[in-house]
């Protein structure tokens, strides 16, 4: 098969940037409506908001670098978008200044394996649990313990440093589980985990907020 010239990659990069193959997913499963507002919870760079931008969508961003806001402004600009920079702010997860039930979708791409503690993690989950509207939906990837079980070491409070040498957060399918039912929440998808031989292993967690009765 020939590989794919380097103008059909430069296309892909314009239109998708380096979005999560799994936020990606989500995409083509028609789960995230043109209507929906979007919040990127730890957004970085933007590496997963150009084709939402570039699409016109409502998105917001929040991350506690400001290095970080400045370059997705800076993104959302060159991306010819009319979204004020106000969308793009410098806030902790853990502390999110929105209402309730202000976002359809809250993506948290490679986040909450930096909490620092259980409280922590607990902290971020529910700020984005609590601003995610009912019927919305919270889009995780984040670090586990899966596959890796025997190559991993803790070093204290579900942190552990990982094959490749990095210290993380870790979570294994009965965490995940009780956390999705503590939240009240169901599951939009199974967990499903990339195993990395020899280095580390990344979980991807869909969880819906259920409707009222």
């Amino acid at each position: 098969m020939p590989r794919p010239t380097v103008t059909v990659i430069d296309e892909l990069g314009r239109q998708f940037g380096d979005i999560d193959i799994y936020l990606f997913d989500q995409l083509l499963r028609g789960r995230i409506a043109r209507a929906s507002r979007v919040l990127d919870a730890g957004c970085g760079g933007g590496r997963n908001l150009v084709y939402l931008i570039h699409q016109g969508f409502d998105v917001w961003g929040i991350d506690a670098s400001p290095e970080a806001i400045a370059a997705v402004r800076a993104l959302s600009a060159d991306l010819g978008s009319r979204l004020g920079a106000e969308r793009f702010t410098v806030q902790p997860v853990e502390r999110l200044n929105f209402d309730d039930a202000a976002f359809d979708v809250v993506i948290s791409s490679a986040v909450l394996h930096f909490a620092r503690d259980e409280a922590h993690w607990w902290a971020m989950v529910t700020e984005m649990w609590r601003v995610l509207a009912p019927g919305g939906f919270l889009f995780a990837r984040l670090a586990a313990s899966i596959g890796h079980e025997t190559r991993v070491r803790l070093v204290g409070g579900r942190r552990y440093v990982l094959p490749d040498g990095s210290e993380r957060f870790l979570i294994d399918e009965d965490f995940l589980m009780n956390a999705t039912d503590r939240l009240g929440g169901q599951l939009v998808d199974p967990l499903k985990t990339t195993v990395v031989q020899a280095l580390r292993s990344m979980t991807t967690w869909v969880v819906r907020k259920s409707a009222p009765a």
